[in-house]
Formats: C-alpha cells, structure tokens, sequence
C-alpha cells in the first residue's frame, strides 16, 4: 500500500487578479479576474465601440486587452475595406475632409505605457474616446465630448499611437473619423440625404462614378450595422437604408435607358454600382433572383411571351407515335434565345449576381416546362405505356442541352472573371429542378411497365412450350444445335461476341422520325433469334451452311460460321441434335413428351428479356447522377430493373425449362428392340443413341449460354451502377441466387439424365444378351471378343461420355463419369447373376469383363 499516495486537494480558480505580466507571458489563457483573457477579448468584439472604453476603466490588464491589436484587428476587418476595395473611397473622403477643415496645430501623443495610473488619472481616457450624443433631430453637439470621436485634435490622422501608423489601431481610428464625419449628412430629410453625402460637382472636386458611391453607401452601412460606433447608429442606419433605396431606384432607371439604347457600358455601370448596395439580408431571403434590375431585366425579355408558336402535341404522329423533330426546333428557338440574352447578361452583369443562371431557371421553368408538361400529360392519357415512358426521357434529354449552352455562354465573358462563375453542377441543377415534377410518375411506371412487358414475355414462351394430348407441340425442331456443332466452345464465343457487340449498339433515347423510335439496338437484337437458328440443311429449298441464319423470305443472311468444318452437312429434326447410329432406314415421326428437350429454354426469351431490361437502364441511366432524394430512387431503380431481370430470367424460364425438362426425361422409354431369341443371326441394329439425354445436354450448353449472356450483360450495362464484388448489394445477392438455381437445376436434369443413360445400357444389356450367350452349344465355335450386349452398351456410354468432354467443367464430368462406374457394376452384377455359365463361356464372360474393366479404366485416364 506504500506505493498508493492520497490524492492532494487542487485549487480551481486562480487569484482574482492577475496583472498585464501574465496576460503578457504567453500563456495558452491567461485570467482576468474570473474569466479568462480570451473570453474578454469575444466581449470587446461584441460590444458597441463607445462601451470599450468603459469596460476598460476596470482594470489596468483590460485596459491593456482593449488597447491589443487582435481587438482593432478584428474590428478593422468588419469594415471590409482590404476585402471589398474601399480604401478609394476613404482616400476620397480623407481628401474631401482636408478641404473642408482648417490646420491646426499638432498634438504631442503621450506615451503612457510607462504610467501605471495615468490612464485613469489623465483628463482624457486611454483610448481617447468621447461620449456624446444627439441632442437633437437639427444637428450634432458642439461639446467637446464628440459623438464617438477619438478626442483630441480635429486632423484626420490624429490617433497615431506608439504602434506604429501601420497598427490596426491606427487604421481604424482613420476609417472611423472619415465615416464619422458623413453621420450628420444622414440626418437630412430623405430626399436630401444622397446631395450631402455626394455633394455637387465642383471646379476641386471632380465627379464620381456611380460605383464609387456605391461603395461609399456599402462602406457605411458596414460601418454603422457591424460596429455600432454612435449612439444613434440603429436611427442612422434606418436612414442610410431608405438612401440607399433610393439611390438603387435611380441605378434601375439608368440602367433600363442604358437597355433601351444597348448601351452595354452604361448597363454594366448601372448593374455594378446597384450590386454594390444590394444587401440579400434585408429581405431574408438571400435569393439571386431578388435583385431588383437582374429581375426586371430578365422579365422584359421576349422569349417568355412568344412562345406560343410552338405546338407540345406536334410531337405525336397522327398514329400516335412519337416524333421530336418538333421539339427539336422548340428547342433550338429557346437555345438561341438564351445565347443572345445569355451573352449580354455575362457581359453586363457582375459574375457574383448569378443573372445567367437566373434567366436559365426561369427559361426551364416558364418555357421549356410549360412545354413538356401537356406533352407528357398527352402521352400518358394514351393506352400505350411505353410511349409515356420514351417521351419522359426523350424530354430530359432534350432539355438537358440547356447544361451545354450555359457552359458555352459562361466561357465567352470577356475579359475573363477571378469571381467564381457558373459551374457544371449549378447549370444541371437548372434542368433537375424544372424536371422534379415528373421524376415520381416516371420511376414508378418505368418498373411497373417493366415488370408487365417480362410477364407478357413470359406467358408467351409458356404458351409456345404448351403440351397438350391430342396435339404436337408448337415447338419446330429447327433449333440451335451446340452438340451437332464441329466446335461448340467456338460456337458460343461467336454467339457471345456478337451479342456482345450488339450491346455497344446505342439506344435511339430521343425519337427523330417514326422508323427510329425503337432504336438500332431492337433491330440488332432481333437478329440473335434462335427460331433462325439452323443446322446443315436445306432451307427454303437449298442448302445453307452451319451457323446462324436470318430467316427471311429474299435471302439468308449467315452472321457466323462454323468454322472449323462449314460445309458437312447434318439432318434435320431430332437426327440434328444427337450423331446418328444404327439404320439408316427413315421412320415415321413420332412426338413423344420428351421430344425437343432443348426446346424448353430459348436464347429469344433471353434476348427479348434482357432487351427490355436494357431499354429500361438506358432510360433510366439518363437520370443516374440526379442529386439528393431522386437521385437514390434513381440508383434504387437501376437495381430493382437488374432485380426483375435476374428473378424473371431464373425462376419462369431457366427453372421452369429445366423442371420441365426433367419430368419429361423421366418418361422416356427405351425404344422396342428384335426378340433376341428369334432365329435370325443377330438382332435388327438399333440406335444406342438416348435421345432424352442429348437433347437434355444441349438443354445445358444453352443454360450456360444463357449465363454468359447474363455475364455479358452485367459487365457491359450494369458494371459502372452495381457493385457486383459487395456481397450486400441486393443485385449481387440476386446474381448469385440466379446462378445457384441454373447449377442447381442442371445437377438435377444430371442426375435424372444419369438415370435415363444406365436404364437404356441396362435395356441394352438385357436385349441384346439373351439367357444363354454365356453358355453356348458345345460345338460352337468360341468366341475371344466381347458380345455384343457389351459393345452396343459400352458404345451408348463413350458415346453420351464424350458429348460431354470438351463442354462442361472438370468437377461435373468427374461426377458424371463416377456415377456411371457405380451404376454400371450393379447392372452387370445383376445381368451377370441370371445368366447361365458354361466352361466355354466363362470365356465370354471374361472378355466382357475385361471390356468393361477397359472402358471403366478409360474413365480415370480422361
């Protein structure tokens, strides 16, 4: 416990006086009294200037506070004469004075930094200060205590102290005794007030521009409303304003003379001298647009009253599409009209009075949006709700040159302003907030018409994919065949690289005539049908190459090519989707439900749903950088667009093609084989084909293809919204829940497809091995090879094992191949225990064997 020391009691206050030695010594805060000294020096700040002295009587270190050069610092910067360029007007005033009053002789400034009570012993105060007042409405007092005044000799620069004339003491002492002297002019009648602040134009005193009395008027306002350095400053301030008032009616008057002759000097000197005065304060409203001659100005132009020329409803085709070659010209006429008056206004106006942007808010507000708002009004009274939404768009972007044209104006201001002038963000806010009004409509329609176009996409692919009992399906079998294809690796990077081009193809936003409305990217997006896809064949009575055709009535047009192998013809139908074994002989067709699995899932559907999606975003993405509230709703939007296409795209196309296709699977039947115990030599040939399972695998290179397609889309369209790498974000969650759901539906298809594979092996197996192949006639010759049950079954697996090698990943092929070996060893454990063996096919049963033990080898070199 020795180490634990009580703690001691600490004085919080130190003594109640301290001298100037401490406030001197360079503390961080040093007190005076009770308080410390830079709470004192906020007091003197704040107080009128005729109280400082008082508050300095009270002590020797406040007097000191109040003689600092941070106290008349502070109140020299309140005057603004270094920040607003008054020193001409002081030096006028200072000249002016000179004339006026009479040389006296100078007075001795006493040094009493040395005498510890002589300024409170002295006959005047440290600070020279007076107190005097206003004894009547006629004039001023002549008693030696001067309103205000620093007392001592009447000379301009009297008040220099041992400072220096550079302290901040000494400059204000100047400024207050030549502001001083114009009080008594302010308490003339009215309409006297501005002849004795600017008297008459002399043979000595040369005239002063309208800036400069501006400024003087400026300067004394300051003066009066931030220092309070009178007595009656709220009285003299009162009437300062009501001159000033004056003054500015006058400025407006020349001013609107100087308009009507387009006298831009005369405009500009009238607008900066009335700048000069304009206090925003005054009416609490701090708006550019109060200013008397910038309004006045902007009203007088004739672009707001001669508009009517222009017609919203023009913009409607009579069959009642859209056309905006009229508001095209609408536009230009109010572009024009904003670079005459624009140019004048950046030539006339000062740069800090913002005119220009003016003008353009009240041209968006007045003009351009009394134009849009009976166009839009028009289009979304009509039945068709994408023209609405087309219209909306097209509008913004058309009232988005407005932003280019301010910042064309802004760079002709000659010569070139220091003041800061018009930038980007203040030229987009003109247009965002003309366009406010409609961004909540548009927002909600725009996902609800979405949202109806996927559902109508939708409902007619079900339709399409229908099966009925009594009839065929409406499906054709000329359809995409990735199998059938030489390469199909080589295939799909065609399909994604045109697709992908494709999306570089911009989206006509603005309609000019009535063939371009839907834009180059619909057309070009059209051209990816999968119902033109076809194989080797003959179409429209001739043969066609391997690729990708549009089918059109005058000619094909091939837009890729197999490269590797154009010219090798393949069949039609269901032959074109599996390689063809067995007979050649034709047979009747015939539709079972499992016929055209790869039907189930459509590359249109996706190009369909995702050109919807992208017609949507590059609407939407006209708005993306709208700040504040619209701007989230905006992001909020794009997300909920990418949202819908995902969820659409994956639970009523891929899922439900998939589902669809494993139910389908499942019913298939092997087909009906020869009696093998008939006399003929061996069975009629028979495909080992299962055609299920390869129209199930062509079911996966199209969900794959699906995917890139997706992936493609995202990269290209949503990369710059959409931060995919955040696994919060809500699109990247849905991304990821799209792509579980396809590999989670074609594991399943997978293992319904496996299923499919060994009950045709099994069916092989038991068709084509009769009872006795392993016990044959004693005089039969003996056979070394493998029967032909085993071939015909190792043949159906190579041949389904190699559809796959080259066209899904490792990890399933792995899968694949590892749920063969296993089926296939039951099915030959249980064909093999209801076979009779003889001695001489014990040998058989070997070379089957070994056949078997071949092929499952073969499995784990690939």
């Amino acid at each position: 416990m020795d180490k634990f020391k009580a703690l001691e009691p600490v004085k919080l206050h130190h003594g109640s006086t301290i001298g100037w030695q401490g406030f001197a010594s360079g503390s961080a805060s040093p007190f005076i009294g009770r308080l410390p000294s830079s709470l004192h020096l906020v007091v003197l700040q704040h107080i009128p200037v005729p109280d400082i002295p008082a508050y300095a009587r009270t002590n020797r270190a406040l007097a000191r506070l109040a003689a600092s050069e941070e106290l008349w610092k502070h109140h020299y910067s309140l005057l603004g004469i270094d920040r607003y360029g008054f020193g001409p007007v002081l030096d006028e005033l200072e000249s002016r004075t000179r004339e006026e009053i009479t040389e006296q002789p100078p007075t001795l400034t006493v040094d009493v930094a040395d005498d510890d009570f002589g300024d409170f012993t002295s006959g005047t105060d440290t600070f020279s200060f007076g107190f005097g007042g206003l004894p009547s409405q006629s004039g001023f007092s002549t008693s030696p205590p001067e309103v205000g005044n620093f007392t001592g000799s009447g000379t301009v620069m009297q008040g220099t102290n041992v400072l220096g004339e550079t302290s901040f003491r000494a400059l204000y002492i100047r400024a207050h005794k030549l502001l001083r002297g114009l009080a008594p002019a302010l308490l003339e009648s009215p309409h006297q007030i501005l002849s004795s602040l600017f008297p008459p134009v002399t043979a000595t005193a040369p005239s002063l521009s309208l800036l400069h009395h501006s400024q003087t008027l400026h300067l004394l306002r300051r003066y009066l409303f931030y220092l309070e350095p009178l007595r009656s400053s709220p009285s003299l301030l009162s009437a300062l304003r009501a001159a000033s008032d004056r003054f500015d009616a006058t400025l407006l008057s020349a001013f609107d003379v100087a308009d009507g002759r387009a006298d831009e000097a005369g405009m500009c000197e009238a607008a900066e001298a009335s700048w000069e005065i304009w206090d925003p304060h005054e009416s609490r409203s701090g708006a550019v647009a109060e200013w008397e001659i910038g309004r006045v100005w902007a009203e007088k132009r004739e672009i707001f009253y001669v508009t009517s020329t222009h017609k919203p409803l023009d913009n409607f085709t009579p069959e009642g599409a859209l056309n905006f070659e009229p508001m095209d010209a609408f536009m230009g006429f109010v572009l024009d009209a904003l670079r005459e008056h624009g140019s004048r206004a950046v030539r006339v106006f000062p740069p800090a009075a913002g005119v220009l942007l003016s003008f353009a808010d009240r041209i968006a507000t007045e003009v351009v949006s009394e134009y849009i708002t009976p166009l839009l009004t028009h289009a979304r009274s009509l039945a068709n709700g994408a023209l609405f939404l087309r219209a909306t768009a097209a509008c913004f972007r058309e009232a988005w040159r407005i932003v280019d044209t301010l910042l064309e104006i802004h760079g002709q201001r000659h010569p070139p302003s220091t003041e800061k002038g018009v930038s980007k963000a203040q030229a987009e806010d003109v247009v965002y907030r003309m366009f406010e009004p409609n961004m909540d409509e548009y927002l909600d329609e725009e996902v609800d018409s979405l949202k109806q176009t996927f559902e109508h996409i939708c409902q007619d692919w079900e339709q399409k994919t229908s099966l009925h009992t009594d009839t065929p399906p409406l499906l054709g079998t000329q359809q995409p065949t990735f199998l059938a294809s030489s390469s199909p690796a080589h295939l799909k990077s065609n399909v994604l690289s045109t697709f992908t081009n494709l999306l570089l193809i911009p989206v006509s936003v603005v309609p000019r005539t009535v063939e371009t409305v839907s834009g180059a990217a619909v057309h070009g997006i059209a051209m990816l049908d999968p119902w033109r896809w076809g194989g080797d064949g003959e179409l429209n009575g001739s043969v066609v190459r391997e690729g990708y055709t549009r089918g059109t009535n005058t000619a094909d047009v091939v837009l890729w090519e197999d490269e590797d192998n154009p010219e090798v013809p393949s069949e039609q139908g269901d032959d074109a989707a599996a390689p063809a074994t067995g007979s050649s002989s034709p047979q009747p067709a015939q539709l079972h439900s499992y016929d055209n699995l790869q039907l189930l899932l459509s590359l249109d559907v996706t190009f369909e749903l995702i050109h919807a999606a992208r017609e949507t975003l590059k609407r939407v993405e006209i708005f993306v950088n709208y700040p504040g509230t619209y701007g989230v709703r905006v992001r909020e939007t794009i997300e909920e667009v990418a949202n819908e296409l995902l969820g659409v795209l994956g639970e009523r196309h891929v899922r439900n093609g998939f589902e669809s296709a494993i139910t389908q699977m499942r019913t298939y039947q092997p087909p009906a084989l020869s009696d093998p115990s008939s006399e003929s030599d061996m069975p009629a040939p028979e495909s080992t084909s299962v055609a299920p399972l390869v129209q199930f695998f062509e079911l996966v290179h199209i969900g794959d293809m699906i995917q890139s397609i997706v992936q493609a889309y995202f990269d290209k369209e949503l990369a710059p919204h959409v931060d995919l790498a955040d696994f919060l974000n809500p699109v990247a969650r849905e991304k990821k829940r799209f792509e579980n759901s396809l590999d989670d539906s074609v594991a399943k298809g997978m293992n319904a497809g496996i299923e499919v594979l060994m009950n045709q092996v099994d069916h092989i197996i038991t068709a084509l091995t009769p009872p006795r192949t392993y016990c044959p006639p004693e005089e039969a010759p003996l056979l070394l090879g493998p029967s032909k049950g085993c071939t015909e079954a190792i043949n159906c697996l190579e041949e389904h094992i190699r559809l796959l090698q080259g066209n899904v990943n490792r990890e399933v092929l792995e899968v694949f191949e590892g749920e063969v070996g296993v089926r296939l060893i039951g099915i030959l454990q249980k064909h093999i225990k209801r076979q009779i063996i003889s001695l001489n096919g014990g040998f058989q049963v070997i070379a089957d064997l070994n056949a078997y033990h071949t092929f499952i080898s073969s499995l784990k070199v690939n």
